[in-house]
């Protein structure tokens, strides 16, 4: 016989046994930053601590200005109209140089990867080739095409090639066989199990292929225009160190940044709305 002073120990009376609401542990709010803010905390601590010391006079100024000094040197270029005009001259030659470096890349990338008997005659040339510095080809380059815009391009345009070359030469050779397995089953054409099987499985190496190309697209037009640029940002860089003036240097190089940044951003955004859902 159940007492009364035992009848609350018992496990089928609701107000005895915990509900499992009350055993389940509080979930604990946490706040989920932006991306974008994550990643600027350490650049604005670095700029902070810079600027700190800068006003201390423990950086020499001559040397490491202040960032504020450097942002009111690249403010002063911009309001006289000057910066624009060299910013604009250094990304027409990426884009040019990027533009024809990339599709040499893809061709050439496409041809090697899909074709063993391509992949046999062309690879091991180009791969030795990839292994040359860059600066190794600029007296090339000068001989060939001279000082003007087109050895600039020539530069660029090579740096741009390889990243791209690689990544989708490697990707169509490592295409799962059973996509092509279901390809010969239906009876698919080369044109069509190209377009409708190995470019999707593709798509993900070659995007970042694109990016990396587009990377040293913009290292390479540093090479390009510290040997013999009128125009340019690499112009200011030079100009800066002729003259002394540190803040011109690091301003030139902020500006470096800022753009291959900008455009990496960009071409990342391309290739997450081509991927759809594989993007994430």
């Amino acid at each position: 016989m159940i007492t009364a002073q035992q009848d609350h120990w018992l496990p089928w009376k609701a107000d005895a046994a915990p509900t499992l609401d009350s055993r389940a542990p509080a979930k604990k709010s946490s706040v989920n930053l932006p991306d974008a803010l994550v990643g600027g905390i350490v650049p604005l601590a670095v700029l902070f601590v810079w600027e700190v010391l800068a006003r201390l006079e423990m950086l020499p100024p001559n040397w490491l200005p202040a960032p504020t000094v450097v942002a009111k040197t690249i403010y002063e270029m911009a309001a006289a109209g000057d910066l624009w005009k060299h910013v604009g001259i250094t990304a027409a030659r990426v884009a040019l140089g990027f533009l024809l470096g990339a599709s040499g890349g893809t061709l050439l990338g496409a041809l090697t990867g899909y074709f063993p008997v391509a992949r046999k005659l062309l690879d091991p040339l180009l791969q030795s080739l990839r292994s040359v510095p860059s600066i190794a080809w600029v007296p090339l380059f000068l001989l060939w095409l001279g000082i003007e815009e087109s050895s600039k391009i020539a530069l660029i345009s090579l740096g741009a090639f390889f990243p791209v070359y690689l990544s989708l030469s490697v990707a169509m050779r490592h295409v799962d066989p059973k996509l092509l397995e279901v390809g010969q089953l239906y009876r698919l054409s080369s044109f069509e199990m190209v377009g409708r099987l190995i470019l999707p499985a593709v798509l993900p190496e070659y995007i970042v292929g694109l990016r990396s190309g587009l990377g040293l697209a913009w290292m390479f037009v540093v090479a390009a225009e510290l040997l013999g640029a009128s125009r340019g940002i690499g112009y200011l860089m030079v100009d800066g160190q002729m003259t002394g003036r540190a803040a011109i240097i690091l301003g030139s190089v902020l500006l470096f940044a800022v753009c291959g940044k900008t455009t990496d951003w960009m071409m990342s955004a391309a290739g997450a709305k081509l991927l759809g859902h594989r993007a994430r």
